[in-house]
């Protein structure tokens, strides 16, 4: 049996095993790994008290929509939805709707599951974050860069973004064309690693290319059978752009509902790429308080603070934004954009409250919708700073 094959089927077992092993049999090969889905549950809003926060936030989402917003937005606190909203067409030429079943492009938000793999392998002994990228991306031309540093933006790595080419032959790139960009350019590094943080996609792309490596698996493949059917993210994929789908069309902002082209660039995930809707996101935020998918205490590290050279509240951990107060409270979180794309993700993980906002209309007021969505059901400024994904 060929070596690669083989690697392929012992990582597949051991992942089976340490995730859906049960008392009863041991662990099942022929099935995803189930640790029960997350279901969606909601808070009876029926008192006064409510139906005044849902008519305030009701009444600011006509502002909104009036200002072009064209999306969906979920709201969550201890497990259950306090709101849940969908405005607009996600299709213009049929008409459809937005809705619960809508898939949208979560553009950087997508990093946040990308880390989510990476710590999971972590968990289950198949690599360390003070790794060098190299164990696993043999080609990798700077032998000094670890995957903690890719995690949190110290790498000093150019964003391929802005210099990878269109291909030849072919309409677009993918994960295994970034890497070799890497290995034949070499590009400059824009900073001696681990001195100072700049946030970088090429950073999310080169992790996925390391789960592929670490198991023998395609990122899409390994994201779909033990993250996303796991948890009960049905409506949760990483686009393919050579297949057809039927997902949100992206828009640009103005009258004339003008559609954003695809571009060579959208065939590589992990720094984005992934599409879902907020009740799937709401999934993946609740998964995460349990320790079934992965260990709190390597959630802890991702939520700790790594860049200090600037002063003040914002920070990154691995794969999270995030606001660190001198009180002791925080907020974690990542925005996105790409295309006509722009998503927010918000997690206030002392209290589980939880802000998600999809939208395929650009329109930079969706950053500062979270907290105004803060002020009104909590009565309270959480923020200090507004924070926009560059």
């Amino acid at each position: 049996m060929p070596y690669k094959l083989l690697k392929t089927l012992l990582l597949l077992l051991i992942i089976q095993c340490s995730v859906s092993c049960n008392t009863q049999g041991g662990p099942r090969t022929d099935d995803p790994p189930n640790f029960g889905k997350v279901g969606i549950v909601y808070t009876d809003t029926s008192a006064p008290e409510f139906k005044r926060m849902i008519y305030q936030l009701d009444t600011f989402y006509q502002r909104q929509v009036a200002m072009g917003f064209n999306g969906s937005v979920l709201v969550g606190y201890k497990g259950k939805v306090l709101y849940e909203r969908y405005f607009g067409v996600s299709q213009k030429e049929s008409g459809a709707r937005w809705n619960p079943e809508t898939e949208s492009q979560l553009a950087s938000t997508s990093k946040t599951l990308t880390s989510g793999a990476i710590l999971l392998l972590k968990d289950k002994g198949l690599l360390q974050f003070d790794d060098y990228v190299t164990q696993y991306l043999p080609t990798f031309p700077y032998p000094e860069i670890t995957i903690r540093m890719l995690l949190n933006h110290r790498s000093g790595l150019p964003d391929y973004i802005k210099f990878a080419g269109k291909p030849v032959g072919k309409t677009f790139l993918n994960n295994d064309d970034v890497v070799n960009l890497f290995a034949t350019k070499k590009p400059k590094l824009t900073f001696t690693p681990n001195t100072k943080f700049h946030y970088c996609n090429s950073n999310f792309a080169l992790l996925a290319s390391i789960v592929e490596s670490a198991t023998g698996m395609k990122f899409r493949y390994f994201m779909k059978r033990f993250v996303f059917e796991p948890i009960g993210m049905n409506h949760t994929f990483i686009i393919d752009p050579e297949e057809e789908r039927v997902c949100t069309a992206s828009f640009c902002y103005n009258y004339k509902w003008q559609l954003e082209p695809e571009m060579h660039l959208d065939g590589v995930a992990g720094d984005k790429g992934v599409y879902s809707c907020v009740r799937d996101l709401y999934r993946w935020d609740q998964i995460l308080y349990t320790g079934k998918l992965i260990k709190l205490s390597t959630l802890q590290e991702a939520y700790k603070p790594y860049s200090f050279e600037t002063p003040g509240v914002k920070n990154y951990g691995l794969g999270w934004r995030m606001l660190n107060y001198p009180d002791g409270s925080k907020v974690v979180f990542h925005n996105g954009w790409w295309h006509g794309n722009n998503t927010c993700f918000y997690r206030f993980i002392q209290s589980n409250f939880t802000i998600i906002v999809l939208g395929n209309r650009f329109n930079k007021n969706i950053y500062r919708q979270p907290q105004h969505i803060y002020n009104i059901v909590m009565g309270q400024s959480a923020f200090s700073e507004e924070e926009e994904e560059e």
